[in-house]
């Protein structure tokens, strides 16, 4: 099973599933982190270690929750807001994983609703009241 880590090596976590899809994300958050994920299941995430380590930014309707780490900053993985049961993870931080062998699918997170209390303008997406 994969395992990996942050940059700094301070948050450590393992995935106890097969990897067989990855996911890229037009949303304003994933263009800037230029994430490519791997979907799986809370149950399969285990942090190793640095779980103090890690910090949170949650957006817009709060539901999602990303997840860095707060000595060098990377993306590790995120609580998803489509699927909150599942995690998103950062395959570049999987230790000695080949992304290049694995289909990628585009989802579409630009389209998604943003609440407007507190919402940029250079979000997109249709406006809930």
């Amino acid at each position: 099973m994969p395992r990996g880590s942050c940059h700094c090596g301070a948050v450590r976590f393992q995935v106890d599933a097969e990897i067989v899809e990855l996911t890229t994300c037009d949303c304003s958050l994933c263009v800037k982190k230029n994430a490519v994920m791997a979907k799986v299941h809370e149950s399969a995430l285990t942090v190793l270690a640095g779980e103090e380590f890690l910090s949170l930014y949650r957006w817009n309707t709060r539901r999602a929750k990303h997840y860095f780490c707060s000595r060098c900053g990377i993306y590790t993985f995120h609580r998803k807001r489509a699927a909150p049961d599942h995690y998103g993870v950062n395959v570049f931080c999987l230790d000695g994983f080949d992304a290049s062998t694995i289909p990628v699918v585009e989802t579409e997170g630009v389209g998604m609703s943003v609440v407007p209390e507190g919402a940029r303008a250079e979000w997109p997406g249709p406006r809930e009241a």
